[in-house]
């Protein structure tokens, strides 16, 4: 029988868990529509700001010796106070500030580029301020992608297959009536995109990243050690920019964390300090009693003990083919561990997908074929958590038929090049008379062109896998890779490539490929 001091507990926490919902339900009420989406809420900012029909329009209204002082100390990643008219609506007081990780310190180091990327916190400087009922909105600057679309068509073919992943559409910025550039729009994953997808389910979301030298890059809540006061005239931004701390490590090519702190998450032991990088990682405030629901399905998962309770195997399928499909080491799948989100519920546990600029060989060297030819049944060299995928029978059917519709119906059935010509009818003229474009218009038109044939080289080479013509694992394509899609006439590197120190294209002719760094083998080892 429970002592009532221990009844008196319960209901103190349960009448703070309703409250809280109450207030999230009150921040967004007057944004929601009446149609429920699965478990989540339809939001009005669904068809206001990411109807792919037609791209936003963005003006940015700024004190000029702001946002230079802004720019000119964009590493600190201070909100700056400004008005943001979107398609006409005027939000006031929005928070502004660059945002990236390795993108962001690049550009910095370049005297010649100011083309960040940036968040819009629309709460920042006024509480409970939504756009459209959208709390964040990110501005991506299409950092080493000649096409500026790499990441649109892969989130494009996220939504096809109902992916729990960010809403997309581009966007014309201009600052102080001045054409500033092309951008991705994305959905940040916050609360309004836990509301649009789960409704007011009580879940916990998390951005581990053992890359990141500043710790979690999408806290909301105040707290945590900063590296700097802000400029004069900014805020500092709320997000938590501390050390990660527990189990952080050098990685590969001298990066910290590489595969420590759980940010793989891998299941080591039952100790939280074992996985610091996710914790340090929360989006919403999460509390050791959280924190234990995640390694406990961490560690069921592990063990193959009831799989679909601790981790949504459906979402997951759906995950893995697209994000297999992209060839984006720079993620979980690569060996650094980071870009995506953990989001945990009722002890269950999903993976969200997150930046996919440098897919397609991004971060590689070496030529086309290898990348083209990515096996679709290896495991994954950054995790092991998606082991149990391709030991049951069950699932790796499943996850084939996942891979069967994108390729049949999104690539072959025509839905790929409908949104290929819809993005680039619409950009083409912005990215040409873009005044702040990391590449020549020349390197974009040379780039759409090898984007499409790559694209569909690769649903070539996976339909081939699917139907056994072509090798699906590094070990069986390393045996015989006569029977390999050819690609050697694509030269991927007119997509845009990272590279240490900078970018390729007109930038960065002659650094050293990212991808030599991160652990992944030359593409003529095919991956062994």
């Amino acid at each position: 029988m429970l002592s009532s001091k221990h009844i008196s507990k319960i209901t103190i926490a349960l009448i703070a868990a309703v409250l809280i919902l109450c207030v999230l339900a009150m921040t967004f009420y007057d944004k929601l529509l009446p149609a429920v989406n699965n478990s989540g809420y339809s939001m009005e900012y669904e068809d206001k700001l990411f109807n792919t029909s037609e791209i936003l329009d963005i003006e940015i209204v700024i004190d000029d010796a702001k946002w230079n002082e802004m720019l000119k100390n964009a590493t600190q990643e201070v909100y700056y106070e400004c008005d943001v008219i979107i398609n006409g609506t005027t939000f006031k007081q929005v928070g502004i500030r660059p945002k990236g990780n390795t993108s962001l310190s690049s550009i910095a180091s370049d005297p010649d580029n100011n083309r960040y990327s940036f968040k819009l916190e629309f709460d920042q400087f006024a509480p409970g301020q939504t756009c459209f009922g959208l709390d964040k909105l990110i501005l991506n600057n299409s950092f080493a992608d000649t096409t500026n679309m790499k990441e649109a068509i892969v989130y494009d073919m996220f939504q096809y297959l109902d992916v729990d992943a960010s809403l997309y559409n581009y966007a014309k910025i201009s600052v102080n009536n001045e054409y500033w550039g092309i951008y991705l729009a994305l959905e940040a994953v916050e609360d309004s995109f836990m509301l649009r997808n789960y409704g007011m389910e009580k879940g916990y979301l998390y951005k581990p990243d053992s890359m990141n030298f500043g710790g979690n890059d999408d806290k909301k809540s105040s707290g945590g050690n900063n590296f700097s006061a802000p400029p004069q005239g900014g805020k500092q931004s709320s997000d938590k920019r501390s050390f990660s701390g527990s189990g952080q490590r050098m990685g590969r090519g001298g990066f910290p964390g590489g595969m420590g702190g759980g940010g793989n998450l891998n299941y080591t032991d039952d100790s939280l300090d074992s996985y610091g990088t996710i914790w340090n990682g929360e989006v919403n405030d999460s509390s050791d009693a959280d924190h234990k629901r995640v390694v406990a399905a961490l560690k069921n998962i592990n063990n193959r003990t009831d799989i679909e309770k601790y981790i949504d195997v459906d979402q997951i399928l759906k995950y893995m083919a697209v994000h297999n499909f992209s060839v984006n080491d720079d993620s979980l799948s690569g060996s650094m561990a980071h870009n995506y989100y953990l989001y945990e519920a009722n002890g269950q546990i999903c993976i969200l997908p997150w930046d996919y600029n440098l897919s397609l060989g991004g971060m590689h060297g070496g030529d086309a074929t290898s990348v083209i030819n990515e096996p679709i049944d290896d495991l994954w060299q950054g995790t092991k958590l998606f082991d149990f995928v391709l030991e049951n029978e069950e699932y790796k059917a499943r996850y084939h038929e996942y891979y069967n519709k994108l390729v049949n119906e999104y690539l072959y059935g025509g839905k790929f090049e409908e949104a290929y010509n819809r993005i680039t009818s619409q950009i083409d003229e912005l990215v040409k008379t873009d005044p702040n474009s990391m590449y020549t218009y020349e390197e974009y038109l040379k780039g759409v062109e090898v984007l499409y044939d790559a694209v569909m080289l690769r649903a070539q080479s996976i339909k081939g896998q699917l139907d056994g013509t072509i090798p699906s694992t590094a070990e069986t394509q390393s045996a015989d890779s006569s029977k390999l899609v050819d690609a050697s006439h694509l030269n991927l590197s007119d997509l845009g490539q990272f590279m240490m120190g900078g970018f390729g294209g007109n930038r960065g002719g002659g650094q050293q490929p990212f991808g030599e760094m991160s652990g992944r083998n030359n593409q003529n080892t095919l991956n062994k």
